[in-house]
């Protein structure tokens, strides 16, 4: 999962990189508010961690124009101004979470999976698709609750399918997952790794759609 972390401090932004990155999350880093909008408005993210004193556009700012945008990808502020109207204010302006420096690393840790599982529309870490379950805390896939090993290419592919389920996801947002981990795709490779893939899910209660000209649509079978 793609988290935004916008911190211009260099030895935290580092730090958190290496912690987060061990949990299995992506990250990408921001130093400026300009870069950090920038990001948004190019790239797809599970979770944008937001610091409030940024260089260029501050942090109230970046996430007004979130907003505006329309973009629901959940924000955790992470400041050290711990003022209420500092809060207030984060909240109203479209934040969901508010932590003050210094903290708590576990419980940053904690409020990031809450927040990911509400924006997939529960309390459990398991997305469930037929017989198919994403394990987002371990990041593992199990069929019928026994684990199914997949390349991390492939594993890569599906995650990003199965978090969108329901919804067309295009070449370029897949080649977009797959380049954060310093890889790069052509077209063909990826139509390779959602052929592998769907030949595999089908008999799990999953299909693979390919919506021409758009991208690939998983969906649970009908009647499955």
């Amino acid at each position: 999962m793609r988290i935004l972390l916008v911190e211009d401090d260099a030895i935290l932004a580092d730090g958190l990189t290496q912690t987060l990155s061990q949990s299995g999350y992506e990250i990408t880093c921001a130093m400026t508010g300009i870069y950090a909008d920038c990001a948004l408005r190019t790239q797809d993210f599970e979770l944008v961690i937001l610091d409030l004193n940024l260089p260029g556009l501050n942090g109230r700012e970046v996430l007004q124009k979130l907003r505006s945008r329309n973009n629901p990808v959940p924000v955790l502020v992470l400041t050290a101004r711990d003022g209420l109207n500092d809060r207030v204010n984060s909240l109203e302006c479209g934040a969901d979470d508010y932590m003050i420096k210094p903290f708590n690393l576990r419980e940053l840790e904690a409020r990031i999976r809450a927040l990911i599982r509400r924006s997939y529309g529960g309390f459990s870490h398991d997305i469930v698709i037929g017989r198919l379950t994403l394990d987002t805390l371990n990041r593992q896939i199990r069929v019928d609750n026994d684990p199914v090993n997949f390349s991390s290419r492939e594993y890569a592919v599906l995650e990003i399918l199965l978090l969108r389920s329901g919804k067309v996801v295009s070449k370029d947002k897949i080649a977009q997952r797959l380049s954060t981990r310093g890889e790069t795709l052509s077209d063909n490779a990826i139509e390779i790794y959602v052929y592998r893939l769907r030949r595999r899910v089908e008999s799990w209660g999953i299909g693979i759609r390919t919506v021409r000209g758009l991208g690939y649509l998983l969906e649970k079978k009908i009647g499955v």
